[in-house]
C-alpha cells in the first residue's frame, strides 16, 4: 500500500509518499518527501503571520502533492490512504 502524508506546519507545506515494504524489520520506505518552506514570506515580519500562512498553504498545496507523487512514481490512482 501507499501512503500519502500531508503536513501543514504554521510555516511549511509537506507532503511524502510512504510505501510498505513487506519487510517487518523495516516495513516502510519513503519514496519522496517535499517541503514547500514560508521562511522568506514571513522573515520580514519578525515572525509568522498566520493570515499570510494560511493563504501560501493553499498556493502551495496542489504542487507539493504532485511532487511527492511524481518523485516516488505513484500514480494518484495507486494510493491506499492519505494521512493528514
Amino acid at each position: 500500500m501507499n501512503l500519502l502524508a500531508l503536513e501543514t506546519s504554521c510555516d511549511e507545506t509537506a507532503a511524502a509518499v510512504i510505501a510498505e515494504t513487506g519487510d517487518p524489520r523495516r516495513p516502510w520506505r519513503i519514496g519522496s518527501n517535499i517541503v514547500a518552506s514560508q521562511t522568506d514570506i514571513h522573515r520580514g515580519w519578525g515572525g509568522v503571520v498566520p493570515e499570510l500562512a494560511s493563504r501560501q498553504h493553499v498556493r502551495d498545496i496542489c504542487g507539493v502533492i504532485y511532487a511527492a507523487l511524481d518523485g516516488a512514481g505513484v500514480p494518484l490512482d495507486d494510493l491506499g490512504a492519505v494521512a493528514v
